[in-house]
């Protein structure tokens, strides 16, 4: 795969993901609809798939979007394409913050500033809320089922809830929380 293809892919994605590396996990379920020229190209990425790389990015140190694309642009384009699809997410924030940090002085009293940055954040929340149900919906919903009883993955639902009743209450590191949850899909043979 052609390495400034996986680095424009990229760049658009970096360019729209206002919110951080989450941010860009609702652009990734696009890439799973055909909107994208990755799949119009040849079948890039599927749901399951995209699950995968959410779960090894978020156990790896980093930020979850850079990993993910390093991940996928290593599977479709080598060690380079793991490179370039990292440059292309992050170049247009690099581009944003350079203009940003040499105008948001000459401005930052400015009311249309004010209502710019108002603006993204709930565009920014809502982005990743998408992401988040969109990562729920991967982990507890199951397409193939056929009765009512076989659509949600219960045992994956039931380590959900436990996991988040753990957190409130223990708010012990991550880490411990993602190992259980390793532990409980051998256990449970998920």
């Amino acid at each position: 795969m052609n390495l400034l293809f996986i680095y424009l892919e990229y760049f658009k994605i970096g360019t729209f993901a206002v919110g951080g590396g989450l941010a860009t996990l609702p652009f990734l379920f696009l890439m799973t609809q055909d909107r994208f020229t990755f799949i119009q190209r040849g079948g890039w990425i599927s749901t399951e798939q995209i699950g995968n790389f959410i779960a090894i990015g978020q156990c790896s140190p980093g930020a979850i979007g850079v990993n993910i694309a390093m991940q996928i642009g290593i599977q479709y384009g080598g060690i380079a394409g793991g490179f370039a699809a990292v440059a292309g997410l992050i170049s247009p924030a690099i581009i944003v913050i350079s203009v940003v940090s040499k105008v948001l002085n000459a401005v930052k009293d400015n009311k249309i500033t004010g209502a710019v940055f108002s603006g993204l954040r709930p565009a920014a929340t809502g982005l990743l809320s998408n992401a988040g149900f969109g990562v729920w919906r991967l982990a507890l919903y199951n397409g193939g089922g056929e009765v009512w009883h076989e659509i949600v993955r219960w045992k994956e639902g039931i380590v959900c809830i436990a996991i988040f009743l753990l957190i409130l209450k223990f708010k012990k590191h991550p880490v411990l929380y993602i190992a259980l949850g390793a532990a409980a899909g051998i256990v449970l043979r998920f």
